[in-house]
């Protein structure tokens, strides 16, 4: 491959003609067509990414982004294809997602498409004649269903789905209004139009329901699920125009500093010039988008008209107009009335509005300011820079800045800096340009219009002429590399001019045809020219005369260049090739595989060569040039290349096409490192203006200095007027604040007076609550004094009770742990009768495998008797082809045919045998670990009794054998399981060597064959041979039972194999299902004896609770018999004396023997719960957790 590598920077241009031409990816990119890619656009950073179209494109027709802003369809014409191709914008780089390139209808191109509003499907409408609509499931490349949408061959303009529903579509084209709806697999009409038909142009969905509709006739219809439900005429306004109030009317041309729109300097009137075209002609409403308020619509050429809902029921009234700026660097200024919008785009959140148009321009607005200013009349600015409309014609650049101009035939000049990717400077003329050519030193520019040849300074902001030549048609001319002398081609005859003195110094007068291309040596000592006529000339310019030439009359040329050091030259035409011609003599001629070439250039360094070709593709190749495909193609225009420029450093190369885009391109090397230059030369800041401009711009800078001095005055003096007015008011405001301050100082002092008096309330208040708080405490002491006497008499008689319910509950306990001792000793016996009945399932288990035992070794005798006798009948069968071999020399290699297939059949057996060997080691493994996690098992299992043995200690000793047991159980498995490994290895060692033994007897079998094959052409000693091997290994019966017992071995080792795991499986199953049971029924009970143990718990702080209250009973009853025996008869003549209400209203020995009663039936219910949990206990398992401390045991603690 070329070590010439390209990357596209950046790209000048836009292509209008592709349907739906904007798209935004989010608030900030936008997606477009540009040449032959599709460009991700950031409107503030100003930078581009590339989406690369499909090799071999022909041009985009149509764009459509997913709803979700994922991805791209772009459809195109591949090799006389239709082609739609779906991108994945959200990865970086953008990649490939689908292509869909396969139809089965038929299908010339994809006018229009459209995503569904969840991205899954896809719509696509093919133009005239078929007129077919698809639907597609993209992701799966199904199509889903296709309708045909017109028979009367009427163009087709636009499709989309509803944005709520994905069976609905709507398509328009000329009389063509149609809704679909998807179901049941196909495509139905749902609406029928009423009326005249009209060229439906455009269209956009408002609602779910509602479609607003574009014509050509400036005509807006609102359908409504279908039918017509509001109209409106979108009247042509009189457009004012910018006229330059100090320009001459005979001036043909007028030029501003870019952009035109924000020129301060230009002085205008609004004059309104109606034009009777203009008048004539209505509106077309070719873009119509949707938004939040309304809908934007294209008002005719250069205006876009907003309309939003109005207050009516069903309708919309026009809030606005939104203007493309007057290009004041034009010489028709009413040419920006002449561009028709064809796409209208709104940002995701409706802050930014994007238009194109026809002229491949793109403007934008922002809405905020659209609406702030919503009085006055807004317009669009360039979304970038403007750009050429038509072919470019012609392209240079220079060596001292880094500038590039371009001439189109859209009748303009463009000055272009590649560095910072902008437009320097621009003007448009009356007359189309068809050549250009730019000074070296950047300054002046030399262009070829269809009247005259003009070289023009390029000013700091204008391009103004300087001298005219009188060559008509100029359609090639160049600057020589010291920019001395310029070269001009008139028709088929070249005139050399001096660029100081503008001399025509000679002409040069030999082709017979147009002259296409010029060239100029390194030196300028000569110039290379080729022209129609198939001749290439090298002229001497110190005597006009050709020193070699080469005429090819069968070859158009259309480009030449020339090498370094001036030896060879390169040119290319219409003869598919790229021709070294040295000496007047074609060196050699290296193909372009099926493509012309347009035009040619050679780097300075001369060691590579760049081409452009006619599909619009850049091919970069290194040099000398290869003979083979042997070289890099870049699809960059949609188009032929009609120039090529490369900067004098080699870093950057410059292309131009027919469709108007200018593409820049970096160099780099095969590793990707950019070139060196060979010299380190910054570019020049040095700009042309004119005498005038400067002294008009000093005595502005004069103005504008006074000025200053005039505003600095007036400030000073503002200043000192604000300086006094404000210490005026600082002197009002400190009095205000004085006498404020000497109140606030008089009502502080009544604050402090009033403090003071209440101070001395307070403490007298606090004096007497302190008193009284004594005397109130004093009898509550004597009070309580006397309550905690009879508290202590009560206390200890509930203490004596207690300690005999508490002997009393410690029996119930000895008695329960006894009952739960017998239920251990049952479980145990119900689990060892399990494990009974599961080993003698085992047993029959083994008996069933002796059986099958007895009946594999039947079979197998069997087996071997049959192969016995098919031994037998082979034997006979290859004797009997032997002696029919004898006959025939043919049969004998159709013999050896057959012996091959046998080979290749053994040789399939051991491939399949040495796969079984690898299953049987992963089985192996397998098995390996399933024995580790039982002894992972058999651990935990230990952990779990030492855990349980230290916790239950005696209780659980029953569960603790039975567990042992069940571990005992499962070693004697494990060890089985180990010794039917250790034979299963052993089988898998004898197999193994088995294999080995086989291998050696195919290699011996080879050998053999081999040394027949050698004898093929002697029949008598092929025989001798084929009979010797067929003796010698045919005939070997053992060699034969040998593979048929491998055969049943390995089958019966299969089956026995299949029979330990479904063994295995079911035992572990077993094991985890009877753990979890037993694991299930510890929790369970240990959950109920916590909760008892709460009970119990409960029960006992109720006790306590009432012996505290039949002491304190007790104690009174005994302070009331004291003071019956001590007062007597005093206590009879004043009974109320101190004593207590609640004493008063006991009867003590009837309360007491009521109390007592009333513990007893307690205590009997409780006997009776405890009874009933020791039943239900009896009846489960003991659980292997800690019992919490019983509370009895801690009151016995405290009272010791």
């Amino acid at each position: 491959m070329s070590v010439i590598v390209l990357q596209a920077l950046h790209v000048f241009g836009f292509q209008s003609r592709v349907a739906n031409n904007i798209c935004f990816f989010d608030e900030q990119i936008i997606v477009y067509p540009s040449g032959n890619y599709c460009m991700k656009y950031h409107i503030e950073q100003k930078w581009q990414k590339f989406i690369p179209g499909s090799e071999k494109s022909q041009g985009m027709l149509a764009l459509a982004i997913s709803p979700n802003r994922r991805y791209l369809a772009v459809s195109e014409t591949v090799q006389d294809k239709p082609t739609i191709t779906i991108y994945e914008l959200s990865s970086v780089p953008c990649k490939k997602r689908k292509v869909l390139n396969t139809f089965d209808f038929a299908v010339q191109e994809f006018v229009s498409l459209g995503f569904s509003p969840d991205s899954k499907y896809l719509v696509a409408q093919t133009g005239p004649p078929e007129s077919n609509l698809a639907y597609w499931m993209w992701e799966k490349q199904r199509l889903m269903a296709i309708v045909k949408v017109d028979s009367q061959n009427n163009p087709l303009y636009q499709v989309s789905f509803n944005p709520q529903d994905n069976t609905q579509v709507c398509v328009t084209g000329n009389c063509i209004f149609k809704l679909f709806r998807y179901t049941e697999g196909t495509l139905k009409q749902t609406n029928f139009l009423r009326g005249e038909p009209q060229n439906y142009l455009s269209h956009a969905w408002l609602t779910e329901e509602k479609v607003i509709v574009g014509t050509d006739t400036g005509k807006l219809y609102l359908f409504d699920s279908g039918d017509l439900r509001w109209e409106t005429s979108i009247e042509r306004k009189e457009i004012p125009i910018l006229v330059e109030s100090e320009e001459p009317a005979q001036e043909s041309e007028s030029l501003v500093e870019f952009p035109a729109t924000s020129s301060p300097e230009v002085s205008s009137d609004l004059i309104f010039q109606p034009d009777a075209k203009q008048q004539t002609s209505l509106p077309r409403v070719s873009a119509v988008a949707a938004y939040s308020k309304g809908f934007a619509c294209a008002g005719g050429p250069g205006s876009v008209r907003l309309f939003e809902k109005s207050e009516e029921k069903e309708g919309y009234r026009e809030s606005r107009e939104i203007q493309i700026p007057q290009d004041l660097c034009t010489s028709d200024p009413n040419q920006f009335d002449q561009q028709e919008v064809v796409c209208i785009a709104f940002s995701p959140a409706e802050e930014t509005l994007l238009i194109s148009t026809n002229k491949n321009q793109i403007y934008m607005l922002s809405m905020a300011s659209a609406e702030m200013s919503r009085g006055e009349t807004a317009h669009f600015e360039y979304l970038n820079c403007p750009l050429h409309s038509s072919s470019i014609t012609g392209l240079d650049t220079c060596i001292r800045k880094p500038l590039a101009a371009t001439c189109s035939l859209d009748k303009s000049v463009r000055i272009w800096n590649y560095e910072n990717n902008s437009l320097d400077l621009y003007k448009e003329y009356q007359e189309e340009a068809y050549a250009l050519s730019l000074h070296p030193s950047g300054l002046y520019v030399l262009v070829g219009f269809a009247d005259k040849l003009r070289l023009m300074n390029l000013l700091i902001d204008d391009i103004q002429t300087f001298k005219d030549f009188t060559i008509r048609g100029c359609r090639e001319c160049v600057f020589s590399n010291g920019g001395h002398l310029f070269a001009a081609v008139n028709g088929n005859i070249i005139h050399i001019y001096s660029s100081t003195s503008f001399e025509n110094i000679i002409n040069l007068k030999g082709h017979n045809g147009k002259v296409r291309s010029v060239v100029w040596t390194m030196d300028d000592y000569k110039l290379i020219s080729c022209g129609t006529d198939g001749a290439v000339y090298e002229w001497n310019l110190q005597n006009g005369k050709r020193e070699s030439e080469c005429v090819l009359k069968s070859c158009s040329y259309s480009g030449v260049a020339v090498s370094p050091d001036s030896k060879i030259i390169f040119a290319v035409g219409s003869d598919h090739t790229i021709k070294e011609i040295c000496d007047s003599s074609i060196l050699r001629e290296v193909p372009s595989f099926d493509v012309a070439y347009t035009c040619i250039v050679v780097a300075h360094s001369g060691r590579m060569v760049f081409t452009g070709t006619s599909s619009g593709a850049i091919r970069s190749m290194k040099y000398p040039l290869p003979l083979h495909k042997e070289f890099n193609e870049y699809p960059a225009h949609h188009g032929p290349v009609t120039k090529m420029s490369i900067t004098v450093d080699d870093q950057f190369l410059l292309t131009s096409a027919e469709d108007g885009c200018l593409v820049v391109w970096k160099i780099y090397d095969k590793e990707g490192r950019g070139l060196k230059r060979e010299r380190d030369v910054p570019y020049s800041d040095e700009v042309l203006i004119t005498r005038t401009e400067m002294e008009e711009k000093t005595q502005v800078m004069l103005e504008l200095r006074t000025r200053v001095e005039e505003l600095k005055m007036e400030n000073e003096y503002q200043l000192r007027l604000k300086d006094m007015n404000y210490s005026e008011k600082i002197k009002e405001l400190t009095e205000k604040f004085i006498q404020e301050m000497e109140s606030l100082k008089t009502k502080n002092q009544v604050f402090k007076t009033e403090k003071e008096k209440q101070e001395i309330q307070h403490q007298e208040q606090l004096a007497e609550l302190i008193e009284k708080q004594t005397r109130e405490v004093q009898d509550l002491e004597s009070g309580n004094n006397q309550k905690l006497l009879l508290e202590y008499e009560k206390y200890q008689e509930l203490q004596m009770k207690s300690q005999r319910m508490q002997e009393e509950y410690e029996k119930q306990l000895h008695e329960m742990e006894e009952n739960k001792s017998l239920a251990l000793e049952e479980l145990t016996e119900y689990y060892e009768a399990k494990l009974l009945e599961k080993i003698t399932l085992l047993e029959e288990a083994q008996d069933d495998a002796r059986q099958q035992l007895r009946e594999f070794e039947e079979t197998k005798k069997q087996i071997e008797e049959d192969e016995d006798r098919e031994i037998q009948d082979i034997k006979i069968k290859y004797e009997r082809r032997l002696r029919e071999e004898r006959e025939s020399s043919l049969r004998l290699k159709g013999e050896t045919g057959i012996m091959r297939k046998k080979f290749n059949s053994l040789q399939k057996e051991i491939e399949e045998r040495s796969n079984d060997i690898e299953a049987l080691k992963v089985e192996q493994q397998k098995l390996q670990g399933i024995i580790r996690t039982l002894e992972k098992d058999i651990l935990g299992l230990k952990r779990e009794i030492q855990e349980r043995d230290e916790t239950i200690q005696d209780k659980m000793e029953g569960e603790l054998e039975h567990f042992h047991k069940q571990n005992t159980q499962l070693e004697l498995n494990i060890a089985e399981l180990r010794l039917k490994l250790r034979a299963t290895d052993r089988e898998m060692h004898k197999e193994m060597q088995k294999e080995r033994d086989m291998e050696a007897l195919i290699k011996r079998f080879k050998m053999d064959l081999h040394n027949c094959v050698g004898l093929i052409q002697e029949p008598k000693k092929l025989k001798e041979s084929i009979r010797n091997v067929y003796e010698k290994y045919v005939q070997k019966a053992d060699m034969v039972e040998i593979v048929g017992v491998d055969t049943d071995l390995h089958q019966e080792y299969t089956r026995q194999r299949e029979h330990l795991e479904h063994n295995l499986a079911t035992l572990k199953k077993k094991v985890v299902k009877e753990s979890e049971i037993h694991r299930a029924d510890y929790v369970r009970i240990m959950q109920e004896n916590v909760s008892l143990i709460k009970e119990i718990n409960e029960l006992r702080r109720e006790l306590k609770v009432t012996r505290t209250q039949v002491h304190e009973l007790q104690s009174t009853l005994g302070l009331l018999n004291k003071r019956k025996k001590i007062t007597g008869p005093s206590t009879a003549a004043s009974p109320d004396r101190h004593q207590s209400p609640g004493i008063l209203r006991l009867n003590p020995e009837e309360e007491m023997e009521r109390i007592i009663e009333m513990q007893r039936i307690e205590i009997k219910s409780l006997r009776d719960q405890m009874h009933g949990q020791e039943n239900s206990l009896a009846l489960r398992a003991i659980s292997d957790g800690k019992l919490p401390v019983l509370e009895i045991e801690r009151h016995s603690g405290v009272q010791s």
